[in-house]
């Protein structure tokens, strides 16, 4: 699944950026609707931290708060 910011998102974003455009929606707001779009879709959200250190350090993890 395509995460934020990888290759393949960006790509569908911009296609979608561009439907928006050519379907006359505002430059300025195009951008924030392709967004929208995408994060609506739960194949393209982020899936959150991979690995223990993405989930930051050891004593301010939730499962660690007593």
């Amino acid at each position: 699944m395509p995460e934020p910011g990888s290759k393949k998102y960006d790509t569908r974003r911009a296609r979608l950026r561009k439907d928006a455009e050519r379907a006359g929606t505002p430059d300025q707001h195009a951008g924030e609707e392709a967004n929208e779009t995408l994060q609506e879709e739960e194949a393209w959200r982020s899936r959150g931290p991979r690995t223990e250190r993405g989930r930051g350090p050891k004593g301010e993890r939730p499962e660690n708060l007593d």
